[in-house]
C-alpha cells in the first residue's frame, strides 16, 4: 500500500493535486494545518522577528501530524513531507537559532515515516507569483517576490540532491491540472505510473503484433518472481521499435546502423554532461540541471537503442528478457 507526498513552493498546488489524486488511490487524505499557527500572518510582515517562533511552532505541529501515519490507512496522500521543514528553517533562521532549530529536527526526523513517492510539482517564479496572487489569502499578500525565488531556489536544489525516496517531477509551468481536464488526467496518470498502477495501455495504432513470451521458471530462485507478461494491450517495447521504423520512414530519417551509432554516442555525451553538472551541484558547484532535461536526454539515448536494434534486426524486448533470466541466475 502506497504513501504519496506531494511537495513544492507555496502556490505550486499542492493541496489541490492531493486531493485530486486521493479519490483515484481511493485511501486516506493527509493535509498540512498551517491556519492554525498564530505566528504565520506576523511572519510574512517581519520575518526576521517572527522567524523562529514560526518556524518551532510548524516544527512541532507537523510532527505531532506525523506521527498520526503509523495509525493511517493506506493508501495515503498528503500535501508536505517532513523534511520540508528544515529547508524552510535554513532560509528563515541563522546563528544559535538555526543550530538549536536543528538539533530539535534531527531528533525528532528519525522518528518519522518516509513516502513510497514524493511528486514534486516545479514553477518557476512568476507562474509562483501569480497563483499566489489568484488565491488572494490575505495573509500571503505582502509576500515578497525575492522570498519566493529563494525558495524556489531551495527546493530545486533540494529535490536534485534528495534520495530518501523515489521522487516525481512534474512541470506546473506546463501543466495546468485546476482548470485543464487533459492536464489533470496526464498528471495523475504520471503519478500512477511511477507508482506501478498505470492504467492499461492500447497499443500504438497499427502495431498490434505482440506475443506473450513464457516465463521459464522452473530453475527460478522463490524470492525471484519471472518476467512480467507484458501482453494483453499492454504497450511494450516492440511497439516503440515499430513505431520508430514508422517515424524513420515518415521523416526520411538516415537509417544506417554506423551513422546513428555515432549519433547515440553524442546523445550519451549530453546525458553524461548533464550527470556531471549534477554531480557538481551536489558537491556545491553551481545549480543543479533540470530534472526534465535529465529525462530529455535519457528519452534520446533510449530512442537511438530502439533505432539500432531495428537496423540491425535486434527483437530488444525478447533479448533484454532473456538476457535478465540470465542475469537472475549468475553468481555475482
Amino acid at each position: 500500500m502506497s504513501y504519496v507526498a506531494v511537495e513544492g513552493v507555496i502556490g505550486v498546488g499542492k493541496t489541490t493535486l492531493a486531493r485530486m489524486l486521493q479519490p483515484e488511490l481511493g485511501g486516506q487524505l493527509m493535509l498540512e494545518v498551517f491556519e492554525e499557527n498564530p505566528f504565520l500572518s506576523s511572519f510574512y510582515t517581519d520575518r526576521a522577528r517572527y522567524a523562529f517562533q514560526t518556524q518551532i511552532f510548524f516544527l512541532l505541529s507537523r510532527y505531532r501530524q506525523q506521527q498520526s501515519l503509523r495509525m493511517a490507512a493506506r493508501p495515503l496522500v498528503s500535501d508536505y513531507i517532513f523534511a520540508k521543514d528544515a529547508l524552510f528553517a535554513r532560509l528563515n533562521l541563522s546563528g544559535d537559532e538555526l543550530a538549536m532549530y536543528e538539533r530539535v529536527h534531527e531528533a525528532l526526523a528519525e522518528q518519522v515515516e518516509t513516502p513510497d513517492l514524493i511528486v514534486f510539482l516545479r514553477a518557476d517564479t512568476d507562474v509562483l507569483m501569480r497563483r499566489i496572487a489568484l488565491r488572494d489569502r490575505p495573509y500571503e499578500r505582502n509576500m515578497e517576490r525575492d522570498y519566493i525565488d529563494s525558495l524556489r531556489r531551495a527546493y530545486d536544489a533540494f529535490f536534485a540532491a534528495y534520495s530518501d525516496a523515489p521522487v516525481l517531477t512534474l512541470d506546473a509551468n506546463r501543466l495546468d491540472f485546476v482548470a485543464n481536464d487533459d492536464d489533470r488526467a496526464e498528471a495523475i496518470s504520471r503519478i500512477l505510473a511511477a507508482l506501478g498502477r498505470a492504467p492499461r495501455q492500447e497499443a500504438l495504432p497499427g502495431f498490434n503484433g505482440v506475443t506473450t513470451i513464457e516465463a521459464e521458471t522452473a530453475d527460478t530462485p522463490p524470492e525471484i518472481p519471472p518476467p512480467p507478461d507484458l501482453a494483453n494491450g499492454e504497450r511494450r517495447l516492440r511497439d516503440f521499435q515499430a513505431f520508430h521504423r514508422w517515424l524513420d520512414e515518415a521523416k526520411d530519417f538516415d537509417q544506417d546502423p554506423f551513422f546513428n551509432f555515432i549519433l547515440l554516442q553524442e546523445e550519451i555525451g549530453e546525458l553524461a554532461r548533464l550527470l556531471s553538472i549534477k554531480w557538481g551541484a551536489k558537491r556545491g558547484y553551481g545549480d543543479p540541471p533540470q530534472l526534465q532535461d535529465v529525462g530529455a536526454e535519457m528519452a534520446d539515448v533510449l530512442a537511438y537503442l530502439l533505432k539500432m536494434a531495428n537496423y540491425l534486426g535486434v527483437d530488444l524486448e525478447a533479448a533484454y528478457l532473456e538476457k535478465m533470466r540470465i542475469n537472475q541466475h549468475r553468481k555475482w
